[in-house]
C-alpha cells in the first residue's frame, strides 16, 4: 500500500539525527548534519504533494525509466528522484529508498561524524 505525504514525513523524523525544517516558501526539507538534505516533501503545489530524494547513481536511470518518477527539478545532476502522491512506490520500497537518501547523504560527511547516524560500513 502506498504511503501518504504524512506517513512519509514521519518515516523521514524518525530517521538518526534527522530533522525537518520549511524552505523555499512550501517544501518540508529533511536534512541531516544541520544542512545537508535526503528528502522533500512540498506541502502546497497545485493540490499535488511531491516528494524528491536521493539514489545511488547506478539506480538513477533505473528509477526515472518507471512510470511516475522523473529527474528532480534542480537536483537531477545530484540523482535526486520526484514523484507525485499517491506515489508509485509500495510503502516498504518507499521506506526502503529513503532510508537509502539518508545513508547516501550520511555516507558523504566525515567519517568521524558517521558514527552519529548509524551508518553501518559497506
Amino acid at each position: 500500500m502506498p504511503m501518504t505525504p504524512e506517513e512519509v514525513a514521519a518515516f523521514c523524523r524518525a530517521l538518526p539525527g534527522a530533522c525537518e525544517s520549511i524552505k523555499w516558501g512550501n517544501n518540508r526539507v529533511f536534512s541531516i548534519a544541520g544542512n545537508k538534505m535526503f528528502a522533500i516533501v512540498d506541502l502546497i503545489d497545485k493540490g499535488k504533494s511531491k516528494l524528491a530524494f536521493k539514489v545511488d547513481d547506478d539506480l538513477f536511470l533505473g528509477f526515472t525509466d518507471r512510470p511516475g518518477i522523473r529527474p528532480a527539478p534542480y537536483l537531477a545532476r545530484a540523482r535526486w528522484v520526484a514523484m507525485e502522491a499517491p506515489y508509485p512506490m509500495s510503502g516498504e520500497e518507499l521506506r526502503a529508498a529513503l532510508a537509502r537518501s539518508h545513508q547516501l547523504v550520511a555516507l558523504r560527511l566525515p567519517k568521524y561524524r558517521q558514527g552519529e547516524f548509524l551508518i553501518v560500513a559497506e
